[in-house]
């Protein structure tokens, strides 16, 4: 089981993209949870904030082994997504994964995941 946060930064002057995209995942999410499936995607969230005057999206996740790549799913919402990820995300910042210290996961959760 990976469990990961990353923060990636937005591009410059793509805030209200940013906000369509949310809303977007929002406004679609049976067919963003059946996309997981394929993931083995078991709890992704995507947080936002401003800090120093830029803005950061942290995904955190929580995901089993061997789950397919987003890049290479044929689903429509996995394409729509990667086209708001090309558009929002800066490609010249590179990613800041935390480390995880503490995972706190209680046995019976973490065998309905498996």
């Amino acid at each position: 089981m990976n469990v990961e946060l990353t923060r990636f930064r937005v591009k410059p002057g793509k805030s209200q993209q940013v906000d369509e995209w949310l809303a977007f995942l929002n406004g679609n999410m049976q067919d963003v949870l059946v996309t997981l499936e394929g993931e083995k995607m078991y709890v992704e969230t995507i947080f936002r904030e401003i800090l120093n005057g830029e803005e950061y999206l942290y995904w955190y996740s929580v995901q089993g082994e061997g789950g397919q790549d987003v890049e290479t799913s044929s689903h429509w919402i996995d394409k729509k997504h990667l086209e708001y990820w090309e558009e929002c995300i800066d490609p010249t910042f590179r990613p800041v994964d935390l480390s995880p210290e503490v995972v706190m996961i209680p046995e019976k959760v973490r065998n309905s995941m498996n």
